[in-house]
């Protein structure tokens, strides 16, 4: 593994770079959220709340009886919402980018444990690309699709956001092999 700190920290550079690029200088993502109709009204009617910072589900069955005609009817009137609250003020992408950074690296890392015990030090280029990649489309793209399956996230933006974990899978899988202890 002290062999290859370099790949770790490369790899998570350049997926860094690489996601800023897809983010911010495309416009591959500008239609991931849609505005909410009267979106000045929802704000107010939900302002009073003063909702704290989290994730919610609307309705929420409590007690667990998701077959009570209290909660069908519920969720016949809708509106039946997976909201995610965020804090109140302009926030600082600093600490975003920060933990973004500290992800990439982790994942770099568990990249390289499996790499490390599934092939030889002296292992072909092909060979580390092919392992590296799968495993790092798994820990940047598969991870998003339970979202999309259970809380009904839109699939154009899982597809866009897989295919961008695609690209990341490229480049961790790319810097791996060119730089393989041989």
């Amino acid at each position: 593994m002290l062999s290859l700190w370099l790949p770790i920290l490369l790899s998570a550079v350049f997926v860094f770079v690489l996601s800023a690029v897809v983010h911010m200088a495309l416009p591959w993502h500008k239609n991931d959220f849609k505005q909410m109709p009267d979106e000045d009204k929802v704000r107010a009617a939900l302002r009073p709340f003063d909702v704290p910072p989290g994730d919610y589900i609307l309705p929420i069955c409590v007690g667990g009886n998701y077959n009570s005609p209290e909660f069908k009817a519920k969720l016949d009137e809708g509106p039946n919402q997976v909201v995610t609250v965020l804090p109140k003020g302009n926030s600082s992408m600093g600490p975003t980018f920060v933990q973004w950074f500290v992800y990439l690296v982790v994942v770099s890392f568990f990249v390289a444990y499996v790499a490390s015990r599934a092939l030889p030090a002296d292992a072909t280029y092909l060979a580390v690309f092919r392992i590296v990649g799968a495993v790092a489309f798994l820990a940047h793209a598969a991870a998003l699709w339970p979202q999309s399956i259970w809380l009904r996230r839109s699939w154009s933006t899982t597809v866009k956001s897989t295919i961008d974990g695609l690209a990341y899978a490229l480049v961790t899988a790319g810097t791996f092999a060119w730089l393989w202890p041989r």
